[in-house]
Formats: structure tokens, sequence, C-alpha cells
């Protein structure tokens, strides 16, 4: 009997906790993720296109910071109501998904999904340098995990279009593309 050994790799795993308390809902981390992404960088500001938003309740005083997770094929089953002082709110509200249910975390003009990449290529991600409440805050974790391969954003972008006109309209728009050329 043999027994094979698997390599582990240390990984870093990147995170923003998120203190609720301290959030005054003012929006900054909005406005500079959507400013970061946009193309080119800097050059326009549009909160839909933010891979962060905030869940708003300004008469009673809440905000709660959401940021862009993975990307997810279907809708969850979870239709779990949450009390906060006094209102309810559906799970959808605080979920990170992307997902066919709903419109957050998808890019406006394609419909694309959005993750939070940390700002990727910054020292850590601007939506916790501009949060001045201290409501956003960035950590670092060591954790060791089998390596595997990460699907590249092309990929998770095809996939995404695919689920949503079937694979057939986009292997026809690729075919019309190379007519193109």
């Amino acid at each position: 009997m043999t027994v094979e050994k698997i390599d582990k790799k240390k990984k870093i795993i990147k995170t923003i906790r998120i203190d609720v308390d301290k959030c005054n809902g003012c929006r900054a981390c909005e406005v500079i993720c959507s400013a970061f992404h946009a193309a080119p960088k800097y050059s326009s500001n549009n909160p839909a296109r933010s891979r962060i938003r905030i869940i708003r309740d300004p008469l009673r005083d809440i905000y709660v910071p959401v940021y862009a997770g993975d990307y997810t094929v279907s809708e969850c089953a979870g239709r779990d109501k949450y009390m906060i002082d006094g209102k309810e709110y559906d799970e959808c509200a605080f979920c990170r998904a992307s997902c066919p249910s709903r419109d957050e975390f998808k890019e406006p003009d394609s419909g694309l999904p959005l993750k939070c990449d940390m700002c990727e290529g910054e020292d850590e991600p601007l939506c916790v340098k501009w949060c001045h409440a201290e409501a956003l805050i960035y950590e670092e974790r060591e954790e060791e995990a089998e390596e595997q391969e990460e699907p590249e954003d092309l990929e998770i972008g095809l996939e995404s279009l695919a689920d949503k006109y079937g694979m057939d309209k986009i292997m026809d728009a690729v075919a019309r593309m190379n007519e193109k050329d």
C-alpha cells in the first residue's frame, strides 16, 4: 500500500472585515471602487459598477457594507429574513454573490458578474483606505491549501454569458466576429 503525499502550499487569504457599528453610510467606498474599476482608471464614477455596496436605512441610521464575492450559476434556496432595529431584510440583501435572480454585483452594460479583486496592484483595497469611519478593515491570513487552477476572468465572463444567452448564441457571435477579421 502506497501513501500519496499531497503538496499543500501556503496561500494568502485577503478579506475585508466589516464593523457595521462604525459605518455612517457616506458611500465613499462605492465611489472610489467604481472610479478605480472604470476604463480608463479613474475616468468616471458609476456606483452600479462598484464591487462594494451599502445597504441603507438612513431613517434608522443603519448602514451595512457588502462587497462582491464569487459568481454563482443558480440562485440559492435561502429566503431567511433578518430583523435589524425593527426593519425586516431578506437574506439576499446581505449576499455577496452575483447570481441570476438579482442585478447586484453585475456590470450594468453587459450583465457580467463583478467580484471584488481587493484593488489588485494596490497595497490594500481603496475602499478600506477611503473609509474614514474605519468600518472596513483589511486583513490577510495564511492558510494551507491544495493547488487548484483558478478560472480566469475571461472564463468566468464567458460562462456567465453562456448561462444568460446560451452557448449557441455565443458561438454564432464569435463566428461573426471571425468573419469580420
